[in-house]
């Protein structure tokens, strides 16, 4: 028993081909059509196949790995001046880096 309708009834024809070619703004000529409704129809079946398996007893995951990621306490250290950074740079001013144009109009 299929629980999710939107896969079960999904057909796929052109009209929703060129509904996703619009959506993700591409051009397929009908061969590449014909591969692409396979392709879809292969993985509508696979979720199909999926929803037959009964999960309603497996807790849902909040993370693929059972790792803890170990976290250290925020501490102030010190940094550097401001005519200390600038000695690093190619180029400055008195106050600051000196990059080139990035954005033109």
């Amino acid at each position: 028993m299929c629980r999710n309708r939107y896969f079960c009834y999904m057909e796929v024809n052109d009209a929703l081909l060129n509904k996703l070619a619009t959506l993700s703004r591409l051009n397929f000529n009908e061969d590449e059509k014909e591969a692409i409704k396979k392709d879809l129809e292969r993985m509508i079946h696979f979720v199909q196949k999926i929803e037959e398996v009964d999960t309603g007893a497996v807790m849902p995951l909040e993370h693929m790995a059972a790792d803890k990621n170990i976290m250290r306490e925020d501490e102030i250290r010190g940094s550097c001046t401001q005519s200390e950074a600038l000695k690093n740079a190619g180029k400055h001013s008195s106050q600051f880096f000196m990059v080139p144009k990035v954005i033109k109009k």
